[in-house]
């Protein structure tokens, strides 16, 4: 019975032996199909990577621009290692347009993110939310009650107002020949226009003043390469040099702020009738609309508190950021060429005729705006590296294997400077644009400064109508030096980090009231 009970013991040991070698072996195997497999694979170029970090010691601090001089020597699509992500660059108008159109469907999952978790309230909002049923409901309710043709237009006052207001701010300082702090005037503006479309009301002096510094803050977070995003057993990295501390309390102060917005919201509705979504809903703003389809349980699925707060906090960092830097960029570059800015005065001025102020009927009478505006986009594109997209499966892009859950950066502002899409690519030339049809919304992929595609950002038209108006205004109103006698060649042209890329330094001028 002994020697028995012995076999059946060495029986099961060799047994658990044998199933462990089964697996190992099986094991291995996998992991030389897949090794001969990868090589197999025809991968797009990669620089030489080292151990652990991968090509993370490429990228600089202004990312954009590492990874534009890396494409010059390996190729407008370039496969990157981040810790172990594997990362494909694009930096061609033909490869966006097969990442944003002919496989749209397939980038159109967002990769996850330590920033975009803690500040973005855990991917509910438009811009990092899962590719799915909530984003595409979230999506399209925003753009049906804030950003369609018709709620655009809708705001005509607010923004013809608010221009009215900071024109006559400007005129007020230029009556004495002081310097003015253009920047300053155009972060103003674009948070006034927005505040009062999104929540209903304006937030101006020290209350603005510290909330625009939160949305500098809260931008320059969102850009940053955070290694623990890659290479996880690295993630206390964030946390000792203060990164982690810093993303947590800008998230709790936009959620303290975006707390009381609300709770404001509901209190006035108590006091009043609910919206009409007939006779009232146009007169509403954004944070009404949202409550009215929470109440309504319109969306499809119950929205809660937390999504309205972050649908709010998207639509009030990316229409206020990206607009203003825009602005920022687009004067300038005009203060840098006198001439364009002698032809554009020309042109708003013809248009405006007698009349005090340029309206935003009369915009569409003005080509020559339009083409700055695209300039401006094509060499500063407010986010220059798109938010990054992930592969659902495998593909094939550009006669390249790109594998399932490959991370995707399109390089905006590279491919604005593509010799092969551009003449002269460095230099400020609107003309370029005049007998052209290239624009910038969405369908010609070497001017891609808003995105394309499913994941393109909702918010182009509201973005560029604030644009034309208030910079047809400052040029038809004023004439614009530098001052202390600067010359054109020698404006600082730095730039800030961050997901958003304005001047590093405020654009100050001196603004002399035109006398025509």
């Amino acid at each position: 019975m002994l020697s028995l009970n012995k076999l059946v013991e060495q029986h099961e040991a060799s047994l658990f032996l044998s199933t462990i070698l089964v697996i190992f072996f099986i094991a291995l195997f996998r992991s030389l199909l897949l090794c001969l497999s990868r090589n197999r694979r025809r991968l797009p170029p990669s620089p030489l990577k080292l151990p652990i970090i991968g090509n993370l010691h490429n990228i600089g601090l202004y990312p954009h621009r590492s990874l534009w001089h890396l494409a010059q020597h390996f190729g407008p699509l370039m496969l990157l290692h981040f810790g172990a992500a594997e990362v494909l660059i694009v930096s061609s108008a033909d490869g966006a347009q097969e990442i944003m159109k002919t496989h749209d469907i397939i980038f159109a999952n967002r990769p996850r993110s330590i920033a975009f978790q803690k500040l973005l309230y855990n991917y509910k909002d438009i811009s990092s939310a899962p590719y799915g049923e909530y984003w595409r409901q979230i999506k399209s309710k925003t753009v049906l009650h804030l950003l369609s043709n018709k709620r655009i237009q809708s705001f005509c006052a607010v923004r013809e107002e608010e221009t009215a207001l900071m024109i006559d701010e400007i005129e007020s300082a230029s009556s004495s020949s002081l310097p003015i702090n253009l920047s300053e005037i155009f972060a103003e503006l674009t948070n006034n226009v927005v505040c009062r479309v999104a929540l209903g009301k304006k937030y101006g002096g020290e209350s603005g003043r510290k909330f625009s510094k939160l949305l500098s803050e809260f931008v320059e977070l969102l850009g940053v390469f955070n290694v623990g995003d890659f290479i996880p057993w690295l993630a206390w990295v964030s946390h000792v040099n203060g990164m982690d501390a810093r993303m947590d309390k800008v998230a709790k102060d936009f959620d303290d702020f975006l707390e009381g917005v609300v709770e404001e919201h509901m209190t006035q509705q108590k006091k009043g009738p609910n919206i009409d979504s007939v006779n009232g809903e146009e007169q509403k703003d954004f944070v009404d609309v949202l409550l009215w389809i929470q109440r309504e349980d319109l969306a499809g699925f119950k929205i809660d508190r937390v999504s309205i707060k972050a649908v709010i906090l998207d639509t009030f960092a990316a229409g206020t950021d990206t607009t203003y830097t825009s602005l920022e960029w687009a004067m300038t570059e005009l203060l840098r060429h006198p001439n364009v800015m002698k032809q554009l005065q020309k042109e708003v001025r013809e248009i405006a005729g007698e009349k005090a102020d340029i309206k935003e009927k009369d915009l569409e009478k003005l080509h020559y705006l339009k083409a700055v505006i695209k300039e401006t986009f094509r060499l500063h594109p407010p986010i220059p590296l798109l938010v990054p997209r992930e592969s659902a499966q495998d593909v094939e892009v550009m006669g390249y294997n790109i594998a399932a859950g490959t991370r995707v950066i399109v390089n905006a502002w590279a491919i604005g400077r593509d010799p092969v899409s551009w003449e002269q690519p460095e230099e400020f030339i609107p003309e370029r644009f005049l007998n052209s049809s290239i624009d910038f919304k969405g369908h010609d992929f070497q001017l891609i400064p808003f995105g394309s595609g499913r994941r393109g950002c909702p918010g182009v038209l509201f973005a560029t109508t604030i644009n034309e108006l208030f910079l047809a205004n400052l040029v038809h109103k004023f004439d614009w030096t530098l001052p202390g006698g600067t010359k054109e060649n020698d404006t600082d042209m730095s730039e800030s980090i961050g997901l958003t890329i304005h001047r590093k330094f405020p654009l100050i001028a001196i603004a002399n009231k035109c006398s025509c």
